[in-house]
């Protein structure tokens, strides 16, 4: 007679979970099962991530006009069809699947994980061909992470537009995680930067290199009477109808927040136009988090940190997310070591 064979529990990690979409209570930390790599994946002990508008709206299921049906789509109709939110990480590299080759256990990294989400869970699992980079030294898992979301967005859409000396650029929204990292982008590359903000972030966006603030509780940018080579939107709120006759000729219009009509129509204003008109980022290549990365280390891009919540904080971290005044990023402690 054989004796009954005993399976090995499953490992757990601690995560923030939400089940159904709502208010920032829906989101409390439980354990749940710990994911293991396949063969072409790394496992990441998520040190740090950051909570992003992207979370609000996939959390709330608040999204731009129109978009309910196709954010429904990826999100999930009924309930979350993602249950851990953290569109991006910094950590360990915990183990690795046989085929993985770029990356060692022990490594430091950042991911960008973008609508697989994960980051707000202890360990998640990475494709080693995606946006994965070594952190950098000189920074912690705090600010590292910051690079990720806001910079690769930035990142993303400024590479659709010819930037170089002297090209005139409006970031709209300028004091938000993607915000202050195209206005470090865009001055990196040698623009003249205008940043639209509240007058309490002026001197925020100046410090990040933007020569001229807007502060649009009492200025409306449309109405100055100037005009730019490229806008970047990163509210929602300058569309083609608003903002297209602001673009200079053969310039860009760079719809980082955008409603169904702005998504619809950008190709048909753009061959219209002869502008650039666009509401897609585009791929996120590991390369372009490596740019960021060694612009990190030289000095040349700043980490934005508003606050840094732990994991346990999650609902008071939704919440503050919710009130749609943070600066630059909300960074979450996932595990322990977040600020080494």
């Amino acid at each position: 007679m054989t004796s009954p064979s005993h399976s090995k529990p499953a490992e757990t990690m601690s995560a923030a979970v939400y089940r159904r979409f709502g208010p920032p209570e829906v989101v409390h930390v439980e354990r749940v099962v710990k994911p293991s790599p396949r063969p072409d994946e790394l496992l990441i002990r998520v040190r740090a991530s950051t909570v992003s508008i992207a979370d609000h709206r996939a959390r709330s299921r608040r999204v731009p006009r129109g978009l309910q049906l196709l954010a429904a789509a990826g999100l999930g109709f009924v309930r979350p069809r993602h249950r851990i939110l953290g569109m991006d990480a910094a950590g360990v590299v915990e183990s690795v699947g046989a085929d993985v080759t770029r990356f060692r256990p022990g490594a430091d990294v950042l991911a960008m994980l973008g609508g697989a989400f994960g980051g707000h869970g202890e360990y998640v699992c990475v494709k080693q061909d995606a946006a994965v980079a070594r952190k950098p030294a000189n920074l912690t898992f705090d600010d590292a992470v910051t690079l990720v979301f806001g910079g690769m967005t930035a990142r993303g859409f400024l590479k659709q537009a010819r930037l170089q000396s002297g090209t005139s650029v409006l970031v709209n929204g300028a004091s938000g995680a993607v915000g202050t990292a195209a206005v470090q982008l865009a001055k990196l590359a040698g623009a003249h930067v205008t940043a639209v903000c509240s007058g309490a972030n002026a001197d925020l966006v100046t410090s990040l290199g933007a020569d001229r603030v807007i502060d649009y509780t009492t200025t409306d940018f449309a109405a100055v009477g100037q005009t730019w080579d490229v806008i970047v939107d990163c509210v929602g709120n300058a569309g083609f109808r608003r903002a297209g006759d602001l673009v200079n000729p053969g310039g860009a219009l760079l719809l980082v927040v955008t409603d169904l009509s702005g998504l619809v129509r950008a190709r048909r204003d753009s061959r219209r136009s002869g502008k650039t008109v666009t509401a897609n980022v585009g791929p996120n290549p590991p390369e372009d988090l490596a740019f960021l990365v060694d612009l990190a280390e030289s000095g040349s891009f700043r980490p934005v940190v508003d606050r840094a919540f732990d994991l346990a904080q999650i609902v008071d971290a939704h919440r503050y997310v919710d009130g749609g005044h943070k600066r630059g990023n909300v960074v979450l402690r996932v595990s322990a070591g977040a600020d080494a």
